[in-house]
């Protein structure tokens, strides 16, 4: 890889967090950050121009969708996600085995890899390791993702230790696949809450060398108590000067806890799919602006939030454009959560940098009444 990198920019003397730098082809990023996700190619309701306001770095895209629609064949004449989305952002997409997984009822997996029914049309379909990494090469994006299994939770150990020795199978595959050399294709711990399947799939894969690496199965059910134990049976093994990713996490207490662990990266989609029913993450807790009480509430959602929502717009005016079923009201609440934990990182980023994380994250937490395990994160 001549055009992906990762330095570390400081080290908390406080807590051992990180703060970083992602080099990419299309930007350098600072981390830890929360990465919005746009699915089908498009942070739902947002413009490039607000993702750009919102100060967003790194977006994702999803393989397995953009694969039936329009196709990658399609992305790849246009010139890629870039050019079809217009975004300047760096890029990640996933591999697309996360949604082919959660189509328990209908996929067979094998060696090979994964048979299926398209869930739009019920085709059969087939997605190997070697396929999903064809399909991100012709996609064009920064940063991409092995096809690996994410398992049910609760598994036993003897299905995720098989599913972990076939996952490693798949991740060499799809390395020996891979043909873009602007791309830089991360590798993905797997494991369920087993601690030793979990050190084994990750020194595996650091035997592998990836640019980067994925901490994957997770927000898959477990408690909060088994997020964190995951994260810590896997980060130890992974290597410092590589950015590491958590996948599927965006609430602030999860957020939190994986910085302190020495996590670089995140993504959910949390932020605007309960922005799209009302729900908005503030500095006070959760807010549900359905409420009666906001009816005549004229203030911003959050006093101390910078949005363009924030700066333009009152809770009364926001409920009635939700009790209305308004895309603008979903709208701005989307653009308000997102730059809400968008925010919240890159307040992580200034304690880190002033080696005072555990204070910050401490201070967090009490202002929230939180607790390390099994709370909301709002």
């Amino acid at each position: 890889m001549t055009e992906f990198s990762f330095e570390i920019t400081h080290v908390c003397a406080q807590s051992g967090a990180r703060t970083g730098i992602l080099h990419t082809p299309h930007g350098d990023v600072l981390t830890p950050m929360f990465m919005p996700v746009g699915t089908l190619a498009t942070v739902k309701f947002l413009s490039p121009e607000e993702i750009e306001e919102i100060q967003a770095g790194v977006i994702l895209a999803n393989t397995y969708h953009l694969w039936l629609r329009p196709g990658e064949q399609i992305v790849k004449a246009a010139g890629g996600l870039h050019k079809f989305m217009n975004v300047k952002n760096p890029i990640l997409t996933d591999s697309g085995g996360f949604q082919v997984f959660s189509l328990a009822d209908s996929r067979k997996i094998t060696e090979e890899g994964v048979t299926f029914k398209n869930h739009l049309n019920g085709d059969t379909m087939f997605l190997s390791p070697e396929k999903a990494i064809q399909v991100q090469n012709d996609l064009g994006a920064d940063i991409i993702m092995s096809f690996d299994e994410c398992p049910p939770y609760p598994a036993t150990h003897e299905y995720m230790k098989k599913s972990v020795e076939r996952t490693l199978r798949w991740a060499q595959r799809g390395k020996d696949a891979h043909s873009n050399p602007k791309q830089a294709l991360f590798g993905i711990v797997q494991g369920g809450e087993f601690k030793d399947l979990r050190e084994y799939s990750a020194k595996s894969l650091v035997e592998m060398d990836f640019p980067g690496y994925s901490i994957g199965g997770t927000s898959v059910g477990e408690t909060k108590e088994t997020l964190y134990k995951m994260i810590d049976y896997a980060i130890k093994y992974l290597p410092l000067n590589k950015p590491r990713y958590l996948m599927g996490v965006g609430s602030t207490d999860a957020i939190l806890e994986g910085v302190l662990r020495g996590v670089d990266m995140f993504d959910c989609v949390l932020p605007t799919r309960i922005a799209r029913h009302g729900t908005l993450m503030t500095s006070t807790g959760r807010l549900n602006i359905r409420n009666a009480k906001n009816e005549q509430d004229f203030g911003p959602i959050d006093v101390e939030c910078d949005c363009y929502t924030c700066k333009n717009f009152s809770r009364a005016y926001l409920r009635h454009l939700i009790r209305c079923d308004e895309g603008l009201g979903q709208r701005l609440l989307s653009i308000h959560n997102l730059r809400f934990l968008i925010k919240l990182t890159e307040d992580v980023r200034i304690a880190i940098n002033e080696d005072r994380f555990q204070d910050f994250k401490d201070e967090y937490f009490k202002k929230h009444h939180l607790n390390s395990i099994n709370s909301k994160g709002f």
